[in-house]
């Protein structure tokens, strides 16, 4: 299938609402949001911090793949300051490791 530019800006425009409800949820929280990729359709979103043991950690649910492969289209590893919606969020993306699979941990800048 080809992608068409309106798929891509459809795609971007959920990843980018996706995210700032995260980063929303992380600033309330006071904690790092830490999407672990999975090979399936879907990706586990936690909060928590990374440095602890994933018990320690909330689930906040799943995201599609193509979700999280869009927010990471969208961002950089390292400092990041986007605006959503209005809204300008500062924050860091890294990576770490989780049961032997890659995640991606958003915090608070």
């Amino acid at each position: 299938m080809i992608s068409t530019s309106r798929e891509s800006h459809d795609a971007n425009a959920e990843a980018l609402a996706t995210l700032a409800e995260y980063l929303e949820l992380l600033l309330d929280k006071g904690k790092s949001l830490i999407l672990v990729r999975s090979q399936a359709e879907s990706s586990d979103v936690y909060l928590g911090d990374a440095g602890e043991p994933e018990e320690e950690w909330t689930r906040h649910g799943k995201i599609r793949n193509a979700v999280a492969s869009a927010v990471l289209g969208l961002t950089n590893s390292g400092f990041n300051e986007l605006t959503i919606g209005g809204q300008t969020y500062r924050f860091v993306r890294a990576f770490t490791e989780v049961s032997h699979q890659g995640a991606v941990v958003f915090s608070a800048a």
